[in-house]
């Protein structure tokens, strides 16, 4: 799938290695070359998106006016090093695009591509037809990985998530989102921004417990040159990269005390200042917040502040765990491995037989543990058919549902809405067995069909359990002490 391509023309090294990382993050296609070689670049001038040169080319106005001239109306783009005096040559300054100082802020680099993306209405009609090509295979590729497109499932749980997501994406509320590690919040946060107000700016993720507690404050607000030994320079937080954005705090549950103090002041005033400085910024950030931890636990044990849950808990958000929803793994081993083939991670396929068995195991390690055995399936048997046969020690001992037994599996199978039961669908039907079952203290004379009487008093427990939990199949499980794996394939035997 062809991206837009950009020309990085640099003899500095270290910029040009920094500056493609940030190019191919944003998803361009990125050639990297020096001045010695940009003449046998495998890009074609006129196709090109943008071109990038560096002032490091020894200030050689030839080969910088010799790459305008080869450009055509392909943008060129001046990268020179912040504060060094750099004079772009008359003969050719009014043919670059832009001159960009480096190093470069996102918003400033999205500013000019944005620019770019523009120029090209005014490009011959070759050059625009490639650049419109590539865009919309971008703009495709861009919706296929989306936050909202990769909640899979037809649970009532990830339905009602979905609900949650419309009702506070253009809000600013604080969304808390919690459920254990591996279950997708950070897909959830990232889904509500992109479908917030503020999806046009950034969306700034940190992850509060994989930072130290002494580091944690100058990463979430920044700080000033000499704040502390090693800040050679001033730099930002996170904070003021997420300005008119959204921040993501993942495992919030692990961050310090002393930090959850400040934090708690600028969600409460909305400013804070970097370390080493008594200058106030304020700051217009979303928050979201996400916690594996019972925060409720850790209040009790003095490891999260009460006032700063509240703050946090304006709108919470609960992700079930693999386990309680499994109806949507055939959905989800789908969605994996077409993300897989995508990227050019390598193909993998499923059995009937596998998936039924991926639906009784109960994944500790949730979608990300499921990913990773994909992706170790698609390693060891790579474009082939994964039966139980090949699947790891773990799954050997589960049960194969005689139904499973197919050579390949189709997602468009009927789905169960575990999580809410229609409990009045054949109610009346057995009514009489039911009633005979409840009463019977000894063989009838006439005998008895024991394989149906014990058939139809496991369906009226079952009922009844559901019954009393509402509908509630995780809690129904817990009366009838069985598995909720058990559970969901005894509602599919007895449809209900």
């Amino acid at each position: 799938m062809a991206l837009p391509c950009i020309l990085l023309v640099d003899n500095n090294k270290t910029r040009s290695q920094q500056f493609e990382i940030i190019l191919r993050f944003m998803e361009y296609q990125v050639e990297t070359v020096d001045s010695s070689n940009y003449v046998s670049s495998a890009c074609e001038f006129d196709q090109l998106f943008g071109i990038f040169v560096g002032d490091g080319i020894n200030k050689q106005d030839a080969i910088i006016s010799d790459i305008v001239d080869k450009a055509g109306k392909t943008p060129v783009v001046l990268l020179t090093d912040k504060g060094a005096s750099f004079e772009v040559s008359s003969d050719f300054g009014k043919d670059i695009f832009q001159v960009l100082e480096w190093p470069v802020t996102y918003p400033v680099l999205k500013l000019i591509t944005d620019k770019i993306s523009v120029s090209y209405g005014q490009q011959d009609s070759g050059q625009q037809q490639a650049i419109q090509r590539s865009s919309v295979e971008r703009r495709g590729y861009d919706r296929r990985f989306s936050a909202l497109d990769r909640l899979k499932g037809n649970s009532q749980a990830i339905v009602n998530i979905r609900k949650a997501i419309d009702q506070v994406a253009e809000s600013d509320a604080t969304v808390l989102i919690l459920g254990e590690s591996g279950t997708g919040k950070e897909i959830i946060a990232r889904a509500l921004h992109d479908s917030s107000l503020r999806r046009t700016k950034l969306f700034v993720p940190i992850n509060c417990g994989a930072i130290p507690g002494e580091l944690l404050e100058s990463e979430l607000f920044g700080h000033e040159k000499g704040a502390f030994t090693g800040a050679l320079s001033a730099r930002q937080g996170r904070f003021e990269m997420a300005e008119g954005g959204t921040l993501f705090l993942d495992e919030i549950g692990d961050m310090p005390m002393a930090m959850q103090v400040k934090l708690l002041r600028v969600l409460q005033e909305r400013s804070f200042e970097r370390v080493g400085s008594n200058k106030t910024i304020h700051c217009n950030v979303r928050v979201i917040a996400a916690t594996h931890r019972r925060l409720a636990d850790e209040i009790k044990e003095n490891r999260f502040r009460e006032d700063l849950f509240y703050r946090l808990n304006v709108f919470p958000i609960e992700v079930p765990p693999l386990r309680d929803r499994v109806e949507d793994i055939p959905l989800l081993v789908k969605d994996i491995t077409a993300c897989m083939e995508v990227s050019n991670r390598g193909s993998v396929s499923f059995t009937n037989a596998s998936l039924a068995v991926f639906m009784q195991y109960e994944w500790p390690g949730n979608i990300r543990e499921l990913a990773n055995l994909i992706e170790r399936m698609a390693i060891i048997h790579p474009h082939k058919q994964v039966d139980v046969a090949h699947l790891p020690e773990k799954f050997q001992h589960y049960k194969v549902p005689d139904e499973s037994s197919d050579a390949s599996y189709s997602v468009s199978t009927k789905t169960v809405n575990t999580d809410s039961v229609d409990l009045s669908e054949k109610a009346g039907v057995t009514d009489t067995i039911e009633n005979l079952s409840a009463g019977l203290t000894q063989l009838p004379k006439q005998g008895i069909d024991l394989k149906e009487y014990l058939t139809v008093m496991e369906g009226g427990l079952i009922r009844q359990a559901l019954n009393e939990c509402n509908g509630v199949v995780a809690h129904a499980a817990k009366r009838l002490n069985m598995r909720r794996t058990t559970l969901v394939e005894k509602l599919r035997k007895y449809d209900l």
